[in-house]
């Protein structure tokens, strides 16, 4: 494995000696501003951490944070956005935000833009992002992804949620309730998705329902009635959908089909998003810890800017909310 930059490599990138490298990151007089911004940005670069880059940062810092967001049409990650400002602000931080847009390009822009504008660190809100990506973005601030990625990215920390507990609660209070034929709507390949699905199968395999695993796989732009109307035709009595989005799709074709939920069908959702208070019947939903999310990506940021170099990805408990449509 490489080793970790020193302070020799830094001096090298910033075409400087050694010694002004210490004096730069100790905030001895002697450095001009924009030579210690300099060596500042190659420590950066590089991925150099020490207590003294450490001091030099908050000597340099804009007090920004950027926020990237894959997705607008999704409630949970507004909500989210939100989490991360108001922890934010409680440090004396104000938040630029940018959306992705599902677009890999647009998301590499974004990381970019918010770079060029100096912000202290980067909180992506989305499990899109290529993980060269993040890490090339994390060589100039670091970098923090709320979301889930197949495997742990070098460098940067992250945030997720249990999905695998979450759809296992979910299976748990239907099979609870008397269903066995439980169906599972998704529109999606992503990580969280696949572990949604994959904790689906787990759960119904351990309650003894395996023989009775179901997945309805749509496309994102596709209507979910195709694939509903054929799980009913065979007696699937619930569905448990990947997220609240998708369980509002489910709910609007119940209506349209006159069936009545939950008596002809239940229901559950994934992220207790704010769609779950707003449908009728109320959703049940699996609560993903969305203020502890933001809070936590905050501190994470705070930790890297007081000198910590070790990666940490954090995996919080979901809880279900149990409401009319379950």
């Amino acid at each position: 494995m490489k080793s970790r930059p020193t302070i020799v490599d830094v001096a090298a990138r910033a075409g400087v000696s050694k010694s002004l490298v210490s004096l730069a990151l100790r905030g001895d007089d002697g450095v001009s501003p924009a030579t210690r911004e300099r060596i500042v940005a190659a420590a950066g670069e590089l991925g150099y951490r020490s207590n003294a880059l450490a001091r030099a940062l908050r000597q340099t810092r804009s007090m920004l944070l950027g926020v990237v967001v894959a997705s607008l049409d999704n409630p949970y990650h507004t909500e989210v956005v939100e989490s991360v400002e108001r922890a934010a602000e409680q440090h004396g931080l104000s938040v630029l935000l940018a959306h992705g847009a599902r677009k890999a390009g647009r998301m590499a822009e974004r990381l970019d833009a918010l770079g060029d504008l100096n912000v202290d660190g980067l909180v992506v809100v989305s499990s899109w992002a290529d993980p060269a990506l993040l890490q090339a973005a994390a060589r100039r601030a670091p970098v923090v992804m709320v979301g889930r990625s197949l495997e742990p990215v070098a460098g940067i920390d992250s945030v997720n949620n249990d999905d695998e507990r979450g759809a296992a609660l979910a299976v748990g209070h239907l099979v609870a309730a008397g269903h066995e034929r439980i169906a599972h709507l998704t529109a999606s390949r992503r990580p969280a998705g696949l572990a949604r699905r994959a904790g689906y199968e787990a759960a119904m395999a351990a309650h003894g329902l395996a023989a009775q695993v179901r997945v309805i796989e749509r496309e994102r732009d596709e209507t979910a009635g195709p694939g509903l109307d054929a799980a009913l035709a065979e007696g699937f009595s619930a569905v448990f959908a990947r997220n609240d989005v998708e369980a509002f799709d489910v709910l609007d074709h119940a209506w349209d089909q006159g069936i009545d939920v939950p008596a002809g069908l239940a229901v559950v959702g994934y992220d207790d998003s704010a769609l779950a208070l707003r449908a009728r019947p109320r959703l049940t939903s699996v609560h993903q810890p969305r203020a502890e999310m933001g809070a936590l990506a905050v501190e994470l940021l705070r930790e890297r800017w007081s000198g910590r170099a070790a990666d940490r990805h954090e995996v919080l408990t979901p809880r279900l909310v149990v409401r009319a449509s379950a």
